[in-house]
Formats: structure tokens, sequence, C-alpha cells
């Protein structure tokens, strides 16, 4: 059996913003840390931190809501799976919501949201899409 711990990952950020929860602990690798960093840039969380034990360290993320407790982020999906990856060409890279949303891509040039990469002018690997 293969596990996706970039899908663990978003699965735990989703279920704790549906229980309304203040933060959520996970354990941390790079590829999650640069994610949890992506997020913050736009907005979707509050913080996150990254702190060492005995195994692989773990990532706390601080969940954000706005002042009457409304969920800020309203939807997390991973695109690009284990047993079916999905590229994208700078030229290709998806709108998400119109341009509302963000598409998290693991570039060349590091995690990057989807604008990004298209000023960066790279493709990658489609990870997330975000609103």
């Amino acid at each position: 059996m293969q596990t996706d711990p970039i899908a663990d990952f978003l699965t735990s950020i989703r279920n704790a913003n549906k229980a309304k929860k203040v933060d959520v602990t996970v354990p941390s690798s790079k590829i999650k840390i640069e994610i949890a960093r992506v997020l913050k840039e736009e907005g979707y969380i509050a913080d996150y931190a990254s702190r060492a034990d005995d195994k692989q360290g773990l990532l706390t993320v601080t969940l954000r809501y706005s002042d009457s407790r409304e969920r800020i982020l309203q939807h997390i999906e991973r695109v690009s799976k284990p047993g079916r990856r999905i590229y994208v060409g700078k030229t290709d890279i998806p709108r998400v919501l119109g341009g509302l949303g963000v598409a998290i891509l693991s570039t060349p040039r590091g995690v990057l949201t989807g604008s990004g990469a298209k000023s960066a002018g790279v493709g990658g690997e489609l990870l997330a899409k975000v609103y």
C-alpha cells in the first residue's frame, strides 16, 4: 500500500478547518513546510511552525477564521496523486475559481502559486487547488 503524505497533510487541515479547530499538528517534511508557507503568504492560514522531535519533526499549522468565526479556507484538494501525477506547462497553469483561488505547484524554483509560476516562466507538478 502506497501512502501520500501531502494528501494526509491537506486532509488534516481540511478536517481541522471543518471542526473549527485553532491549529493542527502533523509530521513535518520540507514539502509540507513549503505548502504551509504558500498558504500563509496567500492568507489562507494564520501561521505555521516547525519543531524537532525524536523522529522527523512536527509541523503545527494555525488556521485562520474571520471575526465572526467564518472559515477563510473554503476548499483544499489534492490534484496530483502518487498513482497519477499531473504536470502542467507554464502556459497550462489552471485558474482556480476564476482567479479567486490558488493553484499550488512544485516547480524547479520551489513550491509556488500558479501566478508565481507563470511570472517565473516555469511549469511543474500541480499539487493542490485552494480557495
